[in-house]
């Protein structure tokens, strides 16, 4: 999975998209499984590159194109294009990365690839002889570029599971607020919110990154994903901001980049996910500040929310507050005072009504 949304996962999009089917490397590539044959090619050429480098033969100003590459593979050895992947530098290289760089590879061919993607920091391509597929190897990352009716269905399949967590978390963010209304929430039910955006979060870039692959064939796909993960970046850091309080909210951005380096194991452990953002015992009782409650109002600015936040410190004072007591604050008129009114009277309505143990 992709596990955060940092500008390396940008620079892996990047990556993909230029060998998304259609692309000239990617038609290289299939020219290489259709032959049978396997390959190594590194995207990119510096120093570190030379360091591992040993054997072949060094090509004077050889332009790409996928015909050559697919030749090229023929050789036992590896190819070496340059950082553009407009030329081809060497072929039949053999390959002599750090032995001591972590890979869960079995096969030598991946497990070269590995390392060298981690010894130089340049992507890696590795094609498979038996099982006829392309992967990428960069940043720490591994992606097979896959067939794109294959890739569609994994897409398709991962939607569908993206469907079921994101009705858990709207479930789970619906029942934290309910128990917010009645004074009821502990820092257990905020986590297990957060569990589920970052895994929802998680998902979506992974099926983001599956539809980088799949070229123009993507297009649907991207809109369900889109509708999926609408709001998901915002319900984590409010809820953050809601229960990291007052001046610790600062601390936002580095709760979130927390949340998002804890491995697929750790995020299903409430604790760790807990001491991770920030928070202490977790079955104390948690009092918001409101900023989700009022991140759900459509059309308040942000300077009017911040006001509000301000003036009445808690959801508590939020929902006691009169429509006239509403209209002290900066920002407020009449008009919006009675609509926050409305909206904090059908909250309260529906806990009263509101059944945490359904049956």
């Amino acid at each position: 999975m992709i596990a955060s949304g940092s500008m390396h996962d940008s620079v892996l999009l990047e990556v993909l998209s230029r060998l998304a089917p259609g692309t000239p490397l990617r038609q290289a590539l299939e020219r290489i499984i259709q032959q049978g044959n396997g390959a190594l090619v590194v995207l990119g050429h510096d120093d570190l590159v030379d360091d591992t480098s040993s054997g072949g033969f060094w090509l004077q100003e050889v332009g790409f194109s996928p015909p050559r590459l697919a030749e090229l593979a023929k050789m036992d050895g590896g190819i070496v294009l340059d950082d553009t992947w407009d030329r081809i530098l060497a072929a039949n290289v053999h390959f002599l990365p750090d032995p001591d760089l972590p890979t869960d590879e079995t096969g030598s061919r991946h497990r070269t690839a590995e390392r060298l993607a981690r010894h130089t920091g340049k992507p890696v391509v590795s094609v498979s002889e038996g099982r006829r597929l392309a992967t990428l190897f960069y940043d720490g990352r591994k992606v097979e570029l896959a067939r794109p009716t294959v890739q569609a269905a994994r897409a398709n399949q991962d939607l569908h599971t993206l469907e079921r967590l994101r009705r858990r978390l709207d479930d789970s963010d619906e029942r934290l607020m309910h128990l917010e209304i009645t004074g009821l929430a502990t820092f257990r039910n905020v986590v297990h919110v957060l569990q589920q955006g970052e895994l929802v979060r998680r998902i979506g870039r992974q099926i983001e990154t599956q539809t980088v692959t799949l070229g123009g064939e993507a297009r649907l796909i991207a809109v369900q994903l889109t509708e999926l993960t609408r709001g998901i970046e915002q319900l984590v850091a409010s809820t953050l901001a809601d229960y990291l309080g007052g001046r610790r909210a600062r601390f936002v951005p580095e709760a979130i980049e927390s949340l998002s380096l804890l491995s697929d194991e750790e995020l299903e452990d409430a604790t760790l996910v807990g001491k991770a953002v920030g928070f202490g015992d977790l079955d104390e009782l948690a009092r918001p500040r409101g900023v989700r409650l009022l991140a759900k109002v459509g059309r308040l600015p942000e300077a009017t929310r911040e006001n509000l936040l301000r003036h009445f410190k808690t959801v508590e004072q939020l929902f006691a507050a009169t429509a006239a007591q509403l209209e002290e604050v900066e920002g407020i008129g009449e008009a919006r005072a009675a609509m926050l009114r409305r909206y904090f009277d059908r909250w309260r309505a529906a806990a009263a009504t509101w059944d945490p143990d359904p049956t």
